[in-house]
């Protein structure tokens, strides 16, 4: 009789750690997430003016700025998670700000690619300034 109040017992607590340790894992995972480690919120407005923040910041780097790889290689990133992120959303995909948004990421990413360790040109900058500009513009109108 012993014996078996022992297994059960042992049964029992083997089975409340279980739970517990469970439940300590649905907490940890429900309060820190997955995470998004691309830097976006999921929020598309605050997402596509941090992205252009970054990118109006990456490409006024001057030539000699010594973390201008780095700053380069972040953009790239950027480009690449905001992308990733919302060219397959269809309520965002279709609004101006976007499609605006798409062809100036297209063009500086276009450009990181083929000129890596070069800064951005002049002609270039206005173009994705004037972009930026649209962008802004279209976000405060809700578009």
């Amino acid at each position: 009789m012993d014996v078996d109040l022992s297994i059960f017992s042992l049964m029992v607590m083997k089975r409340t750690w279980l739970r517990l340790l469970a439940l300590i894992l649905v907490a940890f995972i429900g309060l820190t997430g997955f995470g998004s480690r691309d830097g976006l919120t999921g929020d598309y407005p605050q997402d596509t003016l941090d992205v252009v923040n970054y990118l109006k910041y990456a490409i006024e780097l001057p030539k000699d700025a010594p973390d201008r790889a780095e700053l380069q290689t972040q953009a790239r990133r950027r480009i690449q998670a905001f992308a990733a992120r919302y060219q397959r959303n269809n309520s965002v995909s279709n609004l101006s700000s976007f499609t605006t948004m798409r062809t100036a990421l297209n063009s500086l990413a276009g450009y990181y690619s083929s000129y890596p360790n070069r800064p951005v040109p002049e002609k270039l900058k206005k173009r994705l300034e004037q972009q930026f500009k649209r962008v802004e513009a279209a976000l405060k109108r809700g578009s």
